[in-house]
This record gives structure tokens, C-alpha cells and sequence, in this order.
């Protein structure tokens, strides 16, 4: 019976850092979600006095939700924001077969659409969103003009989902192209370093905009042009293995891996190899001023925020605020995709909170107890709205869902917060308890003794260095 348990909290919890073998997935998948920290999203609407609109939020809801994509990738509870969590890359996605390391993917492997198979192992770097409204053409290699047919294409083509309605790829690109680039205070308006730069990124920048010794029509700014955007939306062969686009330089210090296919952890090899392709015959000490200002390039404020209560909170009152226009326009695709997302968001929440049966973790017992029973009446809301909705007794569903608004607002919060000290949210309760969990198993037959995950740890570089969530 306790081993029962234990393989039906693993299937149940939001993340398990043991091997995958729970989930349809392959063994040693790794999907990063037993992160303690999140990329931080910075939406221009906001950024500029504003707020999100409905299509923003609903684009972010379709975008969180596993329901859009199909086949395993629906089974195994993923959705576009595993590969981009809040809109940036996940440089620890891993999956076996699919993934030749940490923070690259085949996207045309038989695991997620067999009939998109090419019986080749080429899997390519998983881009950060940030600031994809500059960036056009879309893909690796930029073979896609529209961020709107380039959404579709993951979508049905990459992850074998159904055809996506009108409105919510509409919804789905308005959300992609709210989101920002982090703010860089190296960096001027017209892409040029400020006074604040030291002298060896001064020198880089330099170095950055020098003709190439053997083709002076050339230099590292031709591509990537500082004034738009660190790109010039052309494709080129740099001896990576064919035309693939250029890549902006903004807030690449948190986009590694690096080249289309993530071959690199660090900017001292993209610069080691360029030195090599375009003969630049550059000193160890240009080489050095050329890595200090692609780093000052590509910082930006504030990365990465702590995940929490709080944190998980705003994300899934933002995912229901759509309800509040889809139930009085009586929108059922719209109400079924915020209740079924929302309410497992909530669920997931839940095992966030351990319960009474785990011996592993100590303390705040009615603390968290209180936590999971106030998370379980919300994910009855949830149901209730749906169903009400489905049956046409939209009034109800309204009702329904204000409650939850009220609770939102003066419950959940409050116990949430006071449960977290005792909650998976914190670093050394997450450890005791999948410490308790590898125990149950190993006793019970159903892992290897000192199991770890298959997928190898990427290296420390400019961008997983910092990502290491």
C-alpha cells in the first residue's frame, strides 16, 4: 500500500526529480520541473504603464496549457511554456532520444508526431521568446515568416495538436509578442554600451564593429546590428552545418546553449570558433574583450525570480482573469480551456503541500493541511464552472466564479503563504521529501539503489552558469 502511494504522488506531483519512469516520457527525461527559480517575464504592456489585455492573458493561458499540443506531449502534462517557461528557454530540457544534451530538441522525431519523423537526429537549440516581435524570420533557420504560422506549425506539425481556432492563435501570438526583452542598463537605445561599461567591453565593442581582415565588407556588427536589435532577419552558413538565422545578442547571457543546435555552453568557444572560420587572428586579449562585451550585451535586469506561493498565485489568476469576458460572451471553448488549465494548475499546486502521510516532512501539519483543503475547494470551483457553463447555467458559472475571485483575494494568499515554510517550495522540505519518496521506492523494488537521472548536467558557461535554476 505505501509503495501504491508513493507511484501515485509521483504521478500527481508537479515534479519529480528521480528518472521520468512515471510519465510517458522517456527514462532520464529531464523537464526542469523541480526548479526553485523561474525566468522572469517582463510584458511590454505592463512595462509601459499599461496592463495585459484578455487576448494576452488567453495567449498565455493556451500557451501554459498541455491541452493545445497532442499525443505525449498532452499525455505527459506538457505545453509550449515547458520548452519556453515564461517565455524564455529551458536550458536543462532533456529528452532521451529526442535531445543530444541539456537545452536542445529534435523537433522532428517520431516521440511527439511520428508522421513529421525523418528518421534523423537533429535537434536544435530551444530559443528564448523574448523579444520575438523584432526577431522575425521564425525557426533555426528562419524558413517561417509569420510568428502566427510558425506558433501553428509547433503546434500541429511539431507536437501533433489539433488545428488551433482563429481566436486562439490569435491570442497566442498577441501573448508571444507582448513579451520583452529584460531591460539592459549596458545598453542604449541604439544598441551602444553606456557610460557605465568598463574599459574591456569598450574594447570588445570595438573589436565587435572591425571590418574582418579578409573581407573588409564584414564585421560581427554586420549581422548583428546593434541598432535593431542585435539582427539583420537574414540567414547564414557559419560553418554550423547550413543557413540558419542570425540570433539576437540581447539577453543571450540567459539563452545558452548556444548555435542552432546548442553546441556551445560558453561565449569563449562562439568566439574561438568564429576566430577560426573568419581567420580574425585575434590576440587571447581581444578575445577576451570580445567575450566581456558580448556579456554586457546580453544582461539584463532581474533574470530570474524565486518560484513560490506567490509566484504561482499571480500565474493562475492571470490564466482565470479570462473568465471574466469568456462567461458573459457565453464562450464554451474558451471557458473549458481556463477551467480544465486552471484547475490543474490548482491541483498541481496542491502537492506543493504535503500531506499527513508524508513522514519525511515534519512540522506546519495544519498549516498545510489548511493550504491543500483551500487549493481542493478551489479546484471544485473550477469544475462546478465548467459544468454550469457546459449546461448553459451561465449565471451560475459566474457566480461561481466570483467566489473564487473573493477567495483569490483574502484566502488563498494568506494560507498559502503561511504553509510555504513547510511546502515543496522550500529547498530543504523538497529534499526530504523525494529522499523519502527514492527510499519507499528502492525498499520497494521499483528504482535502483542511488538511481539518478540519465541526463548528462550541462556545463557551466555564460548563460547555464546564471540559468541553473
Amino acid at each position: 500500500m505505501a509503495c501504491l502511494l508513493v507511484v501515485l504522488t509521483l504521478r500527481q506531483a508537479a515534479a519529480f526529480p528521480l528518472t521520468g519512469d512515471q510519465t510517458v516520457l522517456p527514462p532520464g527525461t529531464d523537464l526542469n520541473e523541480e526548479a526553485f527559480a523561474r525566468p522572469t517575464e517582463v510584458f511590454h504592456s505592463e512595462a509601459h504603464g499599461g496592463f495585459k489585455s484578455y487576448m494576452v492573458d488567453l495567449g498565455d493561458l493556451a500557451f501554459n496549457s498541455p491541452t493545445v499540443l497532442g499525443g505525449a506531449a498532452r499525455s505527459a502534462g506538457m505545453s509550449c511554456g515547458t520548452c519556453h517557461v515564461n517565455g524564455a528557454g529551458n536550458p536543462r530540457l532533456y529528452v532521451p532520444g529526442m535531445s543530444t544534451r541539456p537545452g536542445n530538441f529534435d523537433t522532428t522525431g517520431a516521440l511527439f508526431n511520428p508522421k513529421a519523423h525523418n528518421g534523423v537526429l537533429d535537434p536544435v537549440r530551444i530559443p528564448s521568446l523574448r523579444g520575438a516581435r523584432f526577431l522575425a524570420p521564425y525557426g533555426n533557420d528562419g524558413r517561417i515568416a509569420s510568428l502566427r504560422e510558425f506558433i501553428r506549425n509547433v503546434i500541429v506539425n511539431e507536437f501533433s495538436g489539433p488545428e488551433p481556432s482563429p481566436a486562439i492563435l490569435d491570442a497566442m501570438v498577441a501573448y508571444v509578442e507582448d513579451i520583452d526583452f529584460l531591460p539592459n542598463l549596458s545598453l542604449d537605445s541604439a544598441g551602444r554600451l553606456t557610460a557605465r561599461s568598463n574599459e574591456a567591453e569598450r574594447r570588445g565593442e570595438a573589436i565587435f564593429s572591425r571590418p574582418f581582415p579578409h573581407d573588409p565588407a564584414m564585421s560581427c556588427a554586420t549581422c548583428h546590428i546593434p541598432s535593431g536589435g542585435f539582427v539583420d532577419h537574414k540567414q547564414h552558413d557559419v560553418g554550423s552545418g547550413g543557413l540558419f538565422k542570425t540570433p539576437t545578442l540581447r539577453n543571450v547571457d540567459f539563452n545558452g546553449p548556444y548555435f542552432h543546435d546548442g553546441r556551445f555552453d560558453r561565449f569563449d568557444q562562439v568566439v574561438a570558433h568564429f576566430d577560426k572560420l573568419f581567420d580574425l587572428n585575434l590576440t587571447p586579449q581581444e578575445r577576451s574583450d570580445l567575450v566581456a562585451y558580448l556579456t554586457a550585451v546580453g544582461d539584463g535586469l532581474q533574470p530570474f525570480e524565486r518560484d513560490g506561493v506567490s509566484a504561482q498565485l499571480k500565474e493562475i489568476n492571470d490564466f482565470a482573469s479570462v473568465l471574466e469576458i469568456a462567461i458573459p460572451a457565453h464562450d464554451l471553448p474558451v471557458i473549458e480551456l481556463a477551467t480544465t488549465t486552471v484547475g490543474q494548475e490548482l491541483r498541481d499546486l496542491v502537492e506543493q503541500f504535503p500531506d499527513r502521510r508524508d513522514a519525511a516532512v515534519t512540522g506546519g501539519l495544519q498549516e498545510r493541511l489548511a493550504a491543500r483543503g483551500v487549493l481542493k475547494d478551489a479546484v471544485i470551483r473550477f469544475r462546478h464552472i465548467g459544468t454550469a457553463a457546459a449546461t448553459g447555467r451561465f449565471d451560475e458559472a459566474q457566480a461561481e466564479f466570483m467566489t473564487y475571485r473573493k477567495m483569490s483575494v483574502a484566502v488563498l494568499p494568506v494560507l498559502l503563504a503561511t504553509a510555504q515554510p513547510w511546502s515543496l517550495f522550500n529547498p530543504k522540505i523538497h529534499a526530504a521529501h523525494y529522499a523519502g519518496l527514492r527510499q519507499l521506492l528502492e525498499q520497494a523494488g521499483k528504482l535502483p539503489r542511488h538511481a539518478s537521472a540519465t541526463a548528462p548536467a550541462p556545463a557551466a558557461g555564460a548563460a547555464t552558469a546564471t540559468a541553473a535554476r
